[in-house]
C-alpha cells in the first residue's frame, strides 16, 4: 500500500488543473534572502512550488544582511530545471523568465533614523504593483526589513488602502526599528499583520513524530526532489522556513480576517505599539515590553561635524543619529524577554564608554486586551497562554497545522522530480 503522502500525490496528479479557475492572491515578497539566515532560501523554494496558486508580481531583495537580487535568481535557476515537470501539473506556473523579470533589488542598508532614505528599484516596484487597476488587494509578504515598504509608503501614501502586509517581525524588527517606527508614526491605518513570535510555529511545536520531525521530514520528503529539493536541503538539512507562514496564510485560511484559523496562524487586534523614550541611558530598574522600541535621546556636550557614536548591544552595532536638539539618538528592539546591556563607543568624550542596561518583559494578558483605535487594521501575536509554544506567543496557532502543511508541501515537492501521471497517460494515448 502506498504511504499517505504518495496516495495524496496520486490524487493531485489525476485531478483537473483548477489553478487557473480559482481566485488567486496578488503577491509581492520582500526578502532578506542570502543575508543572515538560510530560512529565506527554504521559504522561496516553498513559494515557487505553490506559484500556480498565487499571482506573484514581485520578488524584492531587501535588508538586513548581504543578500541581493542575485540570491533570488539562484532559486529561480533551480525552478527552471524543475519547470518541465512542474508545468505538467498546472498551466498556471509562471515561466522562469517571467519570475526573473519581476525580481528587483531593494535597499541594501538599514534605514536611517528618519525611517526612509531614497527610492529603490524595489520600492518603486511596490508602488507600480499597488497602482495597477486590479481590484484585489496587493499582499506584501515581508520576510526581512521594512525599508522598501516604508519607502514606498513615504513616496506614494495613496497606495496604502491597496496593501495587505504580513510581516515576519521578531528578529527582523530588531534589525529594522527605524523603518518600523516610521510606519507606526506616519501610516497607522496600514493593514498589517505583525508576527513577532507566532511564525515560529512553523518549525517549533506541533507533531514531530516519525517523519514529521524537522530533520526527518527534509530527509524523507525534500532531499532528492528535483533541483529545488536539493537546493532546499543544501541550505539547511532541517525545516526552518520561518517566513513561510506568510505564504501559508494565503494558501489555507481567511486572508480577510487574521483572527480566523489558518496555516499562517491567527492574530489579535494590536494594542498600543510599545515604545519607551529616554533622555538617559537605561539602568537596572528600567523595563520595556519585548518587541517594543526603545528610543534613546542622549544629550551631547558639543556636536562636532564629524562626530560618531555607536551603541553596542549583543551582536548589534547601532549608529547614532545626531539631532538638531543637541542629542544623539538610537533605536533598539529587544527580541526576547531578558536583560540587555549597552555600551557606547563615541568620538565625543561625554558619550564614550558609557554603559547601561534594560530588561525586556512579556506583558500580562490583561494589559493588552484593549485594541488601540489608532491602529484599526493592525494585527499581532495572541498572548493567551493556551496558544504559546514555550516563550513564543501565538505559535500554537501555526504548529497545530504542522502535519497538514508539511504533508501538502511534500506532495508539492514531488512535482519537481516527477511529471504528472495524468499528463503522461494523456501523452501515451496519442502515441
Amino acid at each position: 500500500m502506498l504511504p499517505a503522502v504518495a496516495q495524496e500525490a496520486a490524487k493531485q496528479s489525476t485531478a483537473k488543473d483548477i489553478a487557473t479557475e480559482q481566485p488567486r492572491h496578488r503577491v509581492v515578497v520582500s526578502t532578506d534572502i542570502g543575508g543572515t539566515d538560510p530560512d529565506d532560501f527554504q521559504s522561496m523554494v516553498q513559494l515557487l512550488v505553490y506559484a500556480d496558486r498565487l499571482d506573484i508580481e514581485g520578488l524584492i531583495a531587501s535588508p538586513y544582511g548581504q543578500g541581493r537580487a542575485s540570491d533570488i535568481l539562484r532559486v529561480i535557476d533551480c525552478y527552471e530545471k524543475d519547470f518541465a515537470n512542474l508545468s505538467t501539473y498546472s498551466s498556471a506556473y509562471p515561466t522562469p523568465d517571467a519570475l526573473r523579470s519581476i525580481t528587483k533589488q531593494g535597499d541594501t542598508e538599514r534605514a536611517p533614523y528618519a525611517g526612509t532614505r531614497a527610492p529603490t528599484e524595489g520600492s518603486r516596484w511596490i508602488i507600480q504593483c499597488a497602482r495597477r487597476d486590479d481590484h484585489p488587494p496587493l499582499h506584501v509578504l515581508v520576510w526581512g526589513g521594512l525599508e522598501d515598504l516604508a519607502q514606498a509608503l513615504h513616496d506614494a501614501p495613496d497606495i496604502l488602502p491597496q496593501l495587505r502586509v504580513y510581516w515576519i517581525g521578531g528578529p527582523n524588527k530588531k534589525w529594522a526599528p527605524d523603518a518600523y517606527q516610521y510606519i507606526v508614526d506616519n501610516h497607522p491605518k496600514l493593514w498589517m499583520i505583525e508576527s513577532n513570535a507566532t511564525y515560529r510555529g512553523w518549525f517549533t511545536g506541533g507533531n514531530h513524530a516519525a517523519d514529521w520531525g524537522n530533520k526527518a521530514f527534509v530527509s524523507r520528503y525534500i532531499k532528492g526532489q528535483g533541483a529545488l529539493g536539493d537546493f532546499f536541503t543544501a541550505q539547511k538539512a532541517e525545516v526552518k522556513m520561518g517566513d513561510t507562514p506568510s505564504v501559508g496564510w494565503l494558501l489555507e485560511g481567511s486572508s480577510d480576517d487574521p483572527s480566523q484559523r489558518g496555516w499562517g496562524g491567527s492574530y489579535v487586534r494590536a494594542w498600543k505599539r510599545p515604545q519607551l523614550k529616554l533622555r538617559r541611558l537605561p539602568g537596572e530598574t528600567d523595563r520595556i515590553e519585548v518587541f517594543g522600541i526603545l528610543e534613546l535621546a542622549l544629550p551631547v556636550d558639543r556636536i562636532s561635524p564629524n562626530a560618531t557614536a555607536t551603541l553596542h548591544v549583543e551582536n548589534q552595532k547601532l549608529d547614532g543619529h545626531f539631532a538638531d536638539d543637541g542629542s544623539v539618538r538610537f533605536r533598539f528592539c529587544p527580541k526576547a524577554a531578558k536583560q540587555y546591556r549597552f555600551r557606547i563607543e563615541s568620538s565625543d568624550a561625554s558619550l564614550d564608554a558609557k554603559t547601561g542596561s534594560i530588561t525586556a518583559f512579556s506583558p500580562k494578558l490583561a494589559e493588552i486586551r484593549t485594541p488601540d483605535v489608532r491602529f484599526p487594521n493592525w494585527w499581532t501575536d495572541d498572548l493567551s497562554p493556551t496558544v504559546a509554544e514555550g516563550p513564543h506567543s501565538g505559535a500554537k496557532t501555526v504548529s497545530r497545522w504542522r502535519k497538514d502543511f508539511l504533508r501538502d508541501f511534500s506532495v508539492r515537492m514531488r512535482r519537481c522530480s516527477e511529471p504528472s501521471p495524468a499528463k503522461n497517460a494523456t501523452s501515451r494515448s496519442f502515441q
